[in-house]
């Protein structure tokens, strides 16, 4: 069996299916913070000159600096928690460097987990920062470089443990995976004449509502697997969950396995695709699904 790579991981989802996943870059990571807090300072900066004009004249600087520091806090705590709750792990910096926050247990993230892991950050970032801006103004040589080894602490954390794990990340139980697609799409699609297949497999679109994005996304995974015997037995594990999930009576011989869940990814991503030009995005297969959507949106007009 080959070694596996320094950042891929393998973990066990809780209806049992081993999934690979690639630890995101700390580049990726730093960039993709960035990207946030510059949108939490152009948003902090429109509340400043808000606070300045209306604030300000009436109850003076001071005052205004104070509300401005509590809009500071209340603005980028709330920010990272609402958007990893709102789109499954990723912030706007998230999303635009491809990476996610997923649980390291293989389940789907608590709230309390990701809150854990923000508020940490006021401790690894902010906290140490703000020392920093103080210590600049008014403090001395001792108290910067209080906040200099107390923030390079924090931020080299990942690069000496192998998980690449922030403490926020220790203390909610996650990780941050990278989504950085491996090749076209097309790729696995042209797969479906695979060398020794004896059946070719069509789906009714009962069969490809039974599943969503994020369970298209670990077929992906599994296909692109090194072909190993662990990763062979995952797909004939894999095989017989969809085909009992989908009711799919006819059997599938061993060497059908790998031709039928790429022919199952293929139509599967076409089915998404088409229901998502039309604004229908279901992300797993616990959410509505487009045709009971339509149905049930049908329903209330009625």
């Amino acid at each position: 069996m080959a070694a596996e790579p320094v950042s891929r991981r393998t973990f066990e989802t809780p209806e049992g299916v081993a999934v690979g996943i690639e630890l995101a870059d700390l580049g990726n990571r730093a960039a993709a913070l960035l990207i946030d807090l510059l949108i939490i300072f152009g948003s902090l900066l429109v509340a400043a000159l808000l606070v300045a004009f209306a604030l300000g004249p009436l109850f003076g600087d001071e005052f205004g600096v104070a509300v401005l520091l509590l809009i500071s806090f209340f603005l980028r705590c709330p920010y990272f928690l609402f958007f990893e709750l709102r789109w499954q792990g990723q912030t706007p910096g998230k999303r635009l460097l491809r990476l996610r926050v997923v649980d390291r247990r293989g389940g789907a993230l608590s709230g309390s987990g990701l809150a854990a892991r923000n508020l940490m950050r006021e401790v690894e970032v902010f906290m140490p920062a703000t020392v920093l801006l103080l210590a600049e103004s008014a403090g001395g040589p001792l108290e910067t470089a209080t906040a200099l080894i107390w923030m390079g602490a924090f931020t080299l954390m990942p690069l000496f443990n192998r998980d690449r794990l922030r403490v926020g990340d220790m203390l909610g139980g996650t990780w941050v995976i990278s989504l950085r697609p491996m090749a076209l799409a097309q790729d696995l699609a042209e797969g479906k004449g695979s060398a020794g297949a004896t059946a070719s497999f069509r789906f009714s679109k009962t069969q490809l509502d039974a599943y969503g994005i994020a369970e298209l996304q670990v077929l992906e995974q599994l296909l692109r697997e090194p072909k190993t015997e662990t990763v062979r037995q995952t797909k004939r594990d894999v095989c017989q969950r969809i085909r009992n999930r989908i009711g799919w009576q006819s059997p599938v011989s061993d060497k059908d396995i790998e031709p039928f869940l790429t022919e199952y990814y293929a139509a599967l991503r076409n089915h998404l695709e088409r229901h998502a030009l039309f604004g229908e995005r279901r992300q797993d297969k616990h959410a509505l699904s487009p045709s009971a959507a339509s149905q049930s949106a049908e329903a209330k007009h009625r």
